[in-house]
């Protein structure tokens, strides 16, 4: 659908296809590594979507790259991940036994147990996809995102910012997405009946709420 209207520029997180990164681990580092990929390809302007770790990121180039960025959308994220101590010893674990061993209680967060009985093929695409994931890649992540704290900051973004949550989303709760719309001036709100990965979740309705906010004036 996209495809259709839009050129579409994806990337990869360390581990999770690309090489492990060089440098920070921090969400900003990554944004500029993002912001310097869109710069060598030419990009004079675009708009953002971002889920998650990903929206993350949004947040961070939103400030970063803000002659360039013209929309945002920040789905199933939060300014704050919860205590650094905790994606700590999912790094650890991850180093220890592999992403495997956290395969399970992810999934178990990333969809409804009404939508993983109806769509067995979906949550495995996901076990494969999250289980693929490079064990040192993972950690780097978990290390970011232990660190990241944008709360003081979101008053900053001036981009028309589209706020996408998920009623059912444990992750990262439709009361934390509540509170990026309440503090990111002119945003909207947009609630999906969905656990934590409402692309997949409510994959036709993500993407009608995500192609109109794109297409408004």
């Amino acid at each position: 659908m996209w495809a259709d209207e839009y050129s579409i520029v994806c990337f990869e997180y360390p581990g999770h296809g690309s090489p492990e990164w060089q440098g920070e681990r921090t969400m900003k580092a990554y944004a500029q590594r993002l912001a310097s990929l869109l710069a060598a390809l030419g990009i004079d302007e675009y708009s953002y979507c971002g889920l998650s770790m990903g929206g993350a990121i949004g947040m961070e180039l939103a400030l970063l790259d803000a002659s360039r960025m013209r929309k945002l959308v920040l789905s199933n994220t939060a300014a704050v991940f919860g205590p650094r101590e905790f994606w700590a010893d999912r790094g650890a674990t991850a180093m220890t036994h592999g992403v495997a061993a956290l395969a399970d209680a992810m999934l178990a967060r990333w969809f409804t147990s009404e939508f993983a009985a109806d769509h067995v093929d979906v949550v495995d695409f996901a076990r494969s996809m999250l289980t693929a994931v490079e064990r040192r890649g993972y950690a780097a992540c978990c290390d970011a995102i232990g660190r990241f704290d944008f709360r003081e900051r979101l008053g900053e973004i001036a981009q028309p910012t589209l706020v996408i949550a998920g009623s059912h989303d444990l992750a990262t709760t439709a009361d934390q997405a509540a509170s990026l719309a309440e503090a990111i001036q002119g945003s909207t709100y947009m609630e999906l009946g969905t656990a934590h990965l409402g692309n997949l979740g409510a994959p036709e309705a993500f993407a009608s709420v995500v192609g109109s906010f794109l297409q408004a004036a």
